[in-house]
């Protein structure tokens, strides 16, 4: 026997299709890079999660580095000093990697860093500067590079650790399970292949600000969700709710409802979970499904034509996507238009409620506009203000 005959046969073994299919931890995955946020990926060895890192590096059209975090130095992370002619004048730079500069020479492309639970803690910690700032020593990635990283639970790990709570704090985390009908379906020669989202731009500004009302609306409502560093160590090391987390999770619904191709709730709700941690992100889903907010466009083209909500937090988000979709195209009619709204929700809301999208909305005021004429009917609210 040669070994090109043997060769012929290995690529019998590894001749596969690939068909399209729906995946709800595709999906997000797909979605997350996609909104450009760092994406962690957790699962045991051996189920797939490198190999799912290439298909979507092809599925998106950009090339792949791959980087195993767990065998380098902090140094390889935050660039080698390289003393020049005249440090004292020019200083001292800090030397990129080869794939650093490779990423940014193209212009675009998927770092893909691996073993992240198996790096020790002084490499996660110069790894806090390429996640979140994306500077490899003096370099900086350009925006058309994504970051996806993968981990096993530190008990399965190589000499694994707990990831710091700042590092983990960056990421957003999916929980990544193998299918054995899946895994049944691939060895018959025949994966599922991820179509990446179709982004509608006719949606865009409507997408924005239903995430902006919801996260909003939400946060009126459990403002003790605005930060909260979990008690134990470990859940330290996956995803908890702080501002930044809150960040990432409106860039993702509003990406989400951007999104063409059908419901995605099941989607949805990994991704505000993997970013918010379970208790967050589950309270933030129930809240969506309850709030049914309606569209500001319409609010602002008939004011007084519908039924403005009791409930303070929903009071809240209905008027913060009025006040953006008056910014987003201020004229002097949706700036009275706006107003109209706030008196309209003055009759049941609280004064003290309106006193922010009020002040927000006046300070959208072109000198030239006249005072709008519903200003007397949110005498109240002035009143709060002054004496504020």
């Amino acid at each position: 026997m040669t070994l090109q005959l043997a060769d012929r046969l290995l690529d019998l073994t590894r001749a596969r299709t690939t068909v399209p299919d729906r995946d709800p931890a595709l999906e997000a995955l797909a979605l997350a890079v996609a909104a450009n946020l760092p994406v962690l990926l957790w699962g045991q060895p051996g189920i797939g999660k490198s190999s799912t890192i290439e298909q979507l590096a092809g599925d998106f059209g950009v090339g792949l580095e791959t980087v195993i975090a767990s065998v380098h130095e902090p140094s390889d992370f935050s660039g080698l000093p390289i003393v020049g002619p005249d440090p004292a004048r020019n200083g001292v730079p800090m030397a990129p990697p080869d794939w650093a500069v490779r990423l940014h020479r193209t212009g675009s492309g998927l770092l893909f860093l691996d073993e992240l639970s198996s790096a020790p803690p002084a490499v996660q910690a110069a790894l806090l500067r390429v996640v979140l700032e994306r500077r490899v020593g003096s370099l900086a990635l350009p925006p058309g590079v994504r970051i996806v990283a993968a981990a096993n639970p530190p008990d399965t790990a190589a000499g694994g650790w707990q990831l710091a709570a700042p590092l983990a704090n960056r990421f957003v985390h999916l929980s990544w399970q193998h299918d054995p009908r899946i895994v049944v379906r691939g060895l018959g020669g025949e994966w599922p292949r991820l179509r990446p989202p179709t982004l509608r731009a006719d949606a865009f500004e409507a997408a924005v600000r239903r995430a902006r009302a919801v996260v909003c609306g939400f946060l009126t409502a459990r403002p003790d969700y605005a930060h909260r560093l979990p008690t134990r160590t470990e859940a330290r090391g996956g995803a908890w709710p702080s501002p930044r987390t809150w960040d990432m999770a409106l860039r993702l619904m509003a990406f989400t409802f951007a999104a063409d191709g059908g419901p995605l709730d099941d989607t949805l709700a990994l991704l505000l979970r993997g970013t918010l941690g379970d208790g967050a992100g589950l309270e933030l889903m129930a809240y969506l499904d309850r709030a049914d907010l309606p569209d500001p466009e319409d609010l602002l083209r008939d004011p007084s034509g519908f039924a403005p909500p009791h409930r303070g937090d929903l009071v809240n988000a209905t008027l913060t996507a009025t006040v953006e979709a008056v910014r987003g195209r201020c004229t002097r009619e949706r700036w009275d238009a706006g107003w109209a709204v706030l008196a309209h929700v003055a009759t049941v809301a609280p004064a003290d409620a309106l006193v922010v999208p009020a002040t927000e909305l006046a300070a959208l005021r072109d000198p030239d506009w006249p005072l709008p004429e519903t200003l007397d009917r949110l005498q109240p609210v002035l009143d709060v203000l002054a004496r504020a």
